[in-house]
């Protein structure tokens, strides 16, 4: 919620999960700005190497409104090497 000239704006926010498979390691430093850019709406992250398969797999929970989500998980996609997928709450 955002106070402005004495008026209380809510903004509505959405539960997302953004599962992420990053495929090339060329892309991690790109992945590392972007989601840094979106720390504010993160709540927490999970990566796990799949060193046999040569991949890494990461969760990241985000609590953003749905322009926010939408425009992360848009930009993910344009990272060569990464594949990302959003999943959203109900609520």
């Amino acid at each position: 919620m955002y106070a402005v000239a004495k008026e209380l704006i809510t903004i509505e926010t959405r539960v997302a999960v953004l599962s992420i498979i990053v495929e090339s390691g060329d892309a991690v430093p790109a992945l590392n700005d972007l989601l840094h850019s979106f720390g504010e709406y993160i709540v927490g992250r999970l990566g796990i190497p799949y060193r046999s398969r040569g991949i890494s797999v990461i969760c990241v929970v985000i609590d953003a409104p749905m322009d926010k989500i939408n425009q992360l998980t848009g930009a993910l996609g344009r990272i060569a090497g990464i594949r990302a997928k959003a999943t959203y709450s109900s609520l």
